[in-house]
């Protein structure tokens, strides 16, 4: 399992992702589930992961090969897509057909299924953000509901629901995310490090900010320290 959140803001997007692959108790590695399509100045496309690493691996690679080809199109590349919802559109196709190919495959009677998070803006157009689902069907952040989720989902959740608005800062937001995913790192052992975070600002079109984070990193240690501490001194300050 893991856990992948983005949020879509005034000033840009903020993206973070775990790293761990869990096939049972003894067979956990790491692998990377963010991945970057980008030409800077022109566009750039963040895609989350989640799910069946063969569906996401097969997934990602299709879509490289499709930008590499010499018959590449705005209707088969990201590259070339002419807005975002069609970038939305051409990686929910492939993730579909993924599925069904890789479904054909396996010979137990349940399926492989994969979710992603695709986040970016190409020049002239605006910053959007899209939830893809393993049918290729998709859904949209919007102002209402600035966020995105994938994997475990449920632990980080409350503290975005809390904090996270559009106006949010890019400094607040990578606070959120990373707490966010502290919670999940405590709750959950099928989500580990190392983490990693990407920032874009808003009409950049590059990224501004790409960090990885591993296990044992100070920053983020003191931060998830401060965060229990300030969570126990809540909580003893409340009366019934």
């Amino acid at each position: 399992m893991t856990y992948c959140v983005g949020l879509l803001l005034n000033e840009g997007m903020v993206l973070l992702s775990d790293t761990r692959t869990n096939a049972g108790l003894d067979n956990i590695a790491t692998y990377r589930k963010m991945f970057h399509f980008e030409n800077p100045g022109e566009r750039i496309i963040t895609v989350l992961t989640a799910g069946s690493l063969s569906v996401t691996q097969t997934t990602i690679a299709r879509l490289r090969d499709a930008i590499d080809s010499p018959d590449a199109t705005p209707q088969t590349s990201v590259l070339l897509a002419p807005t975002m919802l069609a970038v939305a559109e051409i990686i929910g196709d492939v993730l579909a057909q993924v599925r069904r190919d890789i479904d054909e495959k396996l010979s137990m009677a349940q399926g492989a299924s994969a979710t992603m998070i695709v986040a970016g803006q190409r020049k002239g157009g605006g910053m959007r953000m899209f939830l893809i689902y393993p049918e290729g069907n998709f859904i949209e952040a919007t102002e209402d509901t600035p966020f995105l989720q994938i994997g475990e989902h449920k632990y980080g959740k409350p503290i975005l629901d809390r904090v996270v608005k559009p106006t949010t800062s890019l400094s607040d937001a990578q606070k959120a995310v990373l707490l966010s995913m502290d919670s999940t790192l405590r709750s959950n052992l099928s989500v580990g490090m190392p983490l990693d975070l990407c920032v874009v600002n808003r009409d950049e079109f590059r990224i501004d900010t790409l960090r990885r984070i591993e296990a044992g990193d100070e920053s983020f240690r003191a931060m998830s320290d401060a965060w229990s501490h300030a969570l126990r001194d809540g909580f003893s300050q409340i009366s019934i």
